[in-house]
């Protein structure tokens, strides 16, 4: 599927599970991955990978299957691009 990053729009505010949002941490949306779940997320343009945990939910009509942070996006190599293909692994 597709990731992207969140808009610097959402820094500060409460993410679904009541965390204040930060750029600057591994963490992500997902729809339907429970709160506090570790995902592995490889950009299959250069085989980078992260953990983040996931924490907040994304709009119903975004396609994408997961949004990382900025801080993510620059370690999976598209922060540049915006979006890339990824896989998802779910290790807890």
């Amino acid at each position: 599927g597709t990731a992207s990053f969140y808009h610097d729009k959402f820094v500060g505010r409460k993410t679904a599970n009541g965390e204040v949002f930060d750029q600057n941490k591994l963490t992500a949306a997902h729809n339907q991955l429970p709160y506090g779940s570790k995902v592995k997320v490889t950009n299959l343009a250069n085989n980078q990978s992260v953990i983040v945990k996931i924490n907040d939910r994304m709009a119903q009509h975004n396609r994408n299957i997961i949004d990382v942070t900025k801080h993510a996006a620059k370690r999976l190599g598209f922060f540049g691009k915006g979006r890339a293909r990824v896989i998802l692994e779910r290790i807890q």
